[in-house]
């Protein structure tokens, strides 16, 4: 099975600066082979060479990469840090990437993903060289984006425009989530201007007063009118233009000192930075800086695994809930890079037979792995469904077993995630009847135009959100053809009435107990959301978590900062959590050729 396409960085589009000219008297040929031997240069060794030569380089590395990606099993080495570091200098954008030598050639890549690329201003860097502390100035959207930002800039100083507040004011109405954002930064400036004197608020409030030992640095607000002017035209009145006047005046006003911009509104920062000013996003909530690295719960043994952890190597036999398992205590240098529930396989290439495990203790450089149920047999099918890869086993392994409390499927459209999620609960409130209940919820994000309100009830507004489930249950309720249209209807009614479609706005102050909770198209949802989610958990839930970070349409949401990748990163290694990455589309022939080539 081929890894997982991780798409390669953008080529550098040509400035029209760059672009040959023609001139009279030279032929164009000619200008061209000159540009063959013009020196650039190499990216892989860093050394000056001929235009030509770099690209014959490039293009044999562009080969060796995609060779490994035509074969039928993945490369044997496991991602290691140092395999990642080694990629990234060789032109891939982390493990397994899959490189075209026509993708790398092309100047202008459009079917490449933009690349997230969290740069600090200029200005931030020179004052982190110097270790001279710098004033942050907020714009009004990261405080609505994260109302405790005042507390995350460390030893730097904090620095709130009278304009800032004014925007805080007018967004504080509502139910909406942005409008609770205002109202706990509000509450949160009014416990830290409590009891202070107007002289101490013009010397800057500590941050550290409410108890935040991390932020060492003051916070100042806007206490007189700063004269400054911008270029003619920026009308005045505007309240962006406004708060860049401030960040001028400051500069002016503390020459020496590193004044930066903070906002999360992309045109707010290229105005500032065209009028020279410092101005960087938001990425304080970044639980990744590349995404490519996030864990995906499942690594690959090297082909010397066994010889190097094999030798005092301890084995026995369990029965647990029926099933018999077998346990391999090992010792060795690779199991400190393993954690707890993740998923290990080997392939070897000399006929033996592959293993596939599970990590259920880690104590030092000695794991037990415990092997697993081979849920790709029609014998032990989920439901009527059976695991058609390698990533679909390991998911349904997470799926069937009643210790795992919280399980986290990434992957992309196609891989089987509600599918395998919807499968596994009913064969758990139908059949084996642990969970008493099956409950569906999403974030109400519209990929178009919104269609306005709906009547009905809850169910039956959230139901045009549930197609995807309505899709999948028409799979899963086919049944036995046998059964007649009456004991169709029935089972139908049955498991109808074993789901339950709630939506997210009704969630808070709920208890579920005994449900198994779905929550479909998490990447949409905030870290502070999926906290509000998870911790509705009681006594015998099981919750999922299901989406695809690359298909992000909530706004000011980027995949590093999304509530799935949050999970996914804080749970892993807990001994009743899981995480897989699904690979391999099984949608269909054309869906996985439409992924490929649009």
């Amino acid at each position: 099975m081929p890894l997982p396409k991780i798409p390669s960085k953008p080529a550098t589009i040509l400035l029209a600066k760059d672009y040959p000219k023609a001139e009279p008297g030279k032929s164009p040929v000619r200008a061209a082979a000159k540009a063959e031997n013009d020196p650039v240069e190499d990216l892989i060794s860093g050394e000056a060479v001929p235009a030509k030569t770099a690209r014959a380089r490039k293009s044999k590395a562009a080969l060796l990469v995609e060779a490994p990606s035509r074969e039928s099993t993945p490369p044997a080495a496991p991602a290691t840090l140092p395999a990642l570091a080694r990629a990234d200098k060789s032109g891939k954008n982390g493990v397994g990437a899959k490189l075209r030598e026509t993708d790398m050639n092309e100047p202008h890549p459009v079917k490449h993903k933009p690349v997230e690329v969290n740069v600090k201003s200029s200005v931030s860097r020179k004052a982190d060289k110097a270790g001279a502390g710098k004033m942050f100035v907020l714009d009004t959207n990261v405080l609505m984006h994260d109302p405790t930002s005042l507390f995350r800039f460390e030893e730097h100083d904090v620095y709130l425009p009278m304009m800032t507040l004014e925007e805080l004011d007018n967004h504080k109405k509502g139910m909406s989530e942005v409008a609770r954002n205002a109202r706990q930064v509000s509450r949160t400036l009014d416990a830290l201007i409590a009891n202070t004197d107007d002289d101490a608020i013009e010397a800057g409030i500590p941050l550290a007063k409410l108890g935040n030992k991390d932020a060492r640095g003051r916070l100042y607000f806007q206490t007189r009118l700063n004269a400054a002017t911008l270029p003619e035209g920026l009308p005045s009145g505007k309240a962006d233009n406004q708060i860049l006047g401030v960040v001028r005046a400051l500069e002016a006003d503390q020459s020496g000192r590193a004044i930066v911009l903070v906002s999360k509104d992309i045109n707010m920062r290229i105005k500032a930075r065209a009028l020279g000013l410092a101005a960087e996003d938001y990425f304080n909530d970044h639980v990744l800086e590349d995404t490519d690295l996030l864990y995906s719960g499942i690594v690959q043994l090297p082909d010397d695994f066994w010889d190097k952890h094999g030798k005092n190597m301890e084995s026995w036999q369990e029965i647990k809930g029926g099933n018999s398992s077998t346990y391999y205590r090992v010792t060795g240098p690779f199991i400190p890079s393993l954690m707890v529930n993740q998923f290990v396989f080997f392939e070897p290439n000399n006929g033996e037979a592959p293993f596939q495990g599970q990590v259920k203790e880690i104590n030092g450089k000695t794991a037990v792995f415990q092997t697993l149920r081979d849920y790709s047999h029609n014998k032990n099918n989920v439901w009527g469904i059976t695991a058609r890869n390698r990533e679909q086993n390991f998911a349904l392994n997470l799926l069937m077993n009643p210790e795992v409390d919280f399980i986290t499927l990434l992957g992309q459209a196609g891989t089987g995630k509600t599918l395998l999620a919807l499968a596994a609960g009913l064969a758990q409130v139908l059949e084996t009847k642990v969970y008493n209940e099956i409950i569906v919820t999403r974030v109400t994000v519209p990929v178009g135009e919104d269609i306005g309100f709906l009547p009905g009830t809850e169910e039956e507004k959230m139901s045009p959100w549930m197609g995807a489930f309505d899709d999948n249950l028409e799979v899963l309720m086919k049944g036995d053809s046998d059964a007649g249209d009456w004991g169709r209807a029935a089972t139908q009614d049955l498991i109808r009435s074993r789901i339950k479609i709630k939506s997210l706005n009704f969630m808070r102050g709920r208890t579920f107990v005994n449900k198994f909770l779905i929550i479909d198209e998490a990447q949409n949802l905030t870290p502070k959301q999926m906290k509000t989610l998870v911790t509705r958990a009681g006594p015998g839930t099981k919750i999922l978590c299901l989406g695809n970070i690359a298909q992000i349409d909530t706004p000011y949401l980027t995949e590093g900062s999304s509530g799935l990748t949050y999970v996914v990163d804080r749970f892993k290694g807990w001994s009743h959590g899981g995480h897989v990455t699904l690979a391999r589309g099984e949608r269909s022939r054309l869906a996985d050729h439409a992924s490929d080539v649009l």
